[in-house]
């Protein structure tokens, strides 16, 4: 019940950001916009660190270099996020995103990436993929 609520939360909040950064953008540009919201992102996330003062410092030194990269990727989701709600609206570029996610992670699945195990992906899956794009296309008529 924990994990769906923090889904739920982070689902919510990632469409609010992206609508925000869409309007901030308007007023200094889409990279600025990036740049500003992984800023307060990073001091927002230090200030919870240092009041909750969970986990081990020690431990980032176990962190595979390839995966410190990863919050460089939240540079161009922002930009794709702002770019796409301009172009197509909220509700078609949040539905692509979700479409682009879940590919992506049966992808992961199927081929064990990342040390993860694999995983068969199967027809009701498949077909839950189709629904979704098909729900889009129809949103779209």
């Amino acid at each position: 019940m924990k994990g769906s609520l923090f889904a739920l939360l982070a689902g919510a909040f990632i469409t609010l950001q992206g609508v925000a950064n869409s309007r901030i953008s308007q007023d200094i540009g889409t990279w600025q916009a990036a740049a500003l919201t992984q800023l307060t992102g990073f001091v927002m996330a230090l200030l919870i660190l240092l009041v909750v003062r969970d986990g081990r410092w020690q431990a980032f030194r176990q962190v595979k270099p390839i995966y410190l990269t990863g919050g460089a990727f939240a540079a161009v989701i922002i930009f794709g996020n702002v770019t796409a709600i301009h172009h197509m609206g909220v509700t078609f570029t949040i539905s692509a995103v979700l479409i682009a996610q879940l590919c992506l992670t049966f992808w992961i699945d199927a081929r064990g990436w990342f040390g993860l195990e694999k995983r068969r992906i199967r027809l009701p899956q498949l077909i839950g993929i189709g629904m979704m794009v098909a729900g889009v296309v129809i949103l779209k008529l």
